[in-house]
């Protein structure tokens, strides 16, 4: 970027405040966020005449409000596809660390406590066989879903729209229209799709209440999707069997039941932290900036209709 346009650099790599988003905002043709940027209606309203594109370094663009940037002009673009790999594997990691008691396992070791091998010692259940119930087939669901099925997992799955059938055989995976239905009947249940208006608490109370006593959750997507407190309070009552988080409804504050039960596993967002990922995300950024300045419309450009 350096090479190509006049860049201000955020260094270290820290969140901006609102008050620097806002003076950037303010001066720039260009802003370049991430997901812990919040360009809300406000803020965007304090955007200056110069500001024409903001060039999410990111999928999920629930951070920026997309409507009312176009409504001042102002286009925005995405990483679409960059983090799809990385993630899926991260979601089958958690299921075998959840399933599999591998943190319960490393703890011991850490902690100098393992005395040898014992039939009955850090008993976990088999992947194989269980059936997993994906929400949202796009393509981190559709990566999840073959990966799954190399586990011998039975691959169902809820969406807004059914999949081509070609994909659905291919992946030999199941369709339920209806999710409270499919939820009823997984052994594990990962979300994978996007924090948007109509997804908010989709896993709300009254499904958890659906949920199998041993049925295990996976988030990979968004903590909203989720409600965390409700979440908890199954968990709790050994009304859920397990769950596996790397995203939470509160950003950082997580609640408490969460972190100390002992049939979840917590990780701190590192779905899409691989360096791979990271190079692709930031290629797409540029290409979506250059095109622009180029006077063309950014490969990857967002319109509210897609969210």
């Amino acid at each position: 970027m350096k090479e190509l346009f006049d860049v201000d650099l955020r260094d270290p790599d820290t969140p901006m405040s609102r008050d620097e988003l806002a003076s950037a905002l303010r001066r720039c043709d260009v802003l370049v966020p991430t997901i812990t940027d919040q360009i809300d209606a406000a803020l965007i309203g304090q955007a200056g005449d110069k500001l024409k594109l903001i060039a999410n370094y990111g999928s999920g663009v629930d951070h920026i409000d997309v409507a009312t940037a176009r409504q001042r002009g102002i286009l925005v673009s995405n990483t679409p596809g960059t983090v799809t790999e990385d993630t899926a594997d991260m979601t089958l990691a958690l299921m075998l660390s959840v399933t599999r008691r591998i943190p319960q396992g490393l703890a011991t070791m850490q902690a100098g406590g393992w005395q040898g091998w014992s039939p009955m010692a850090n008993l976990g259940g088999r992947l194989g066989g269980r059936r997993l119930g994906i929400l949202g087939m796009g393509r981190i669901g559709q990566a999840v879903a073959g990966r799954a099925r190399a586990f011998g997992l039975q691959v169902h799955y809820h969406n807004r729209k059914r999949v081509r059938p070609e994909v659905e055989a291919e992946l030999e995976a199941t369709y339920w229209e209806s999710l409270d239905q499919m939820i009823a009947r997984m052994d594990i249940i990962s979300v994978n799709c996007p924090h948007t208006p109509s997804t908010f608490h989709l896993l709300n109370a009254r499904r958890l209440k659906l949920v199998k006593p041993t049925a295990v959750i996976i988030n990979t997507s968004r903590g909203e999707v989720i409600d965390e407190n409700a979440l908890a309070r199954g968990l709790k009552a050994g009304e859920i069997g397990g769950a596996g988080l790397d995203v939470y409804e509160h950003g950082t504050e997580i609640n408490p039941t969460l972190r100390d039960h002992p049939s979840v596993v917590l990780l701190p967002h590192m779905g899409s932290a691989t360096i791979e990922g990271r190079i692709e995300m930031g290629e797409k950024v540029i290409i979506n900036i250059k095109t622009f300045a180029d006077g063309h419309r950014p490969p990857d450009l967002v319109v509210p209709g897609m969210l």
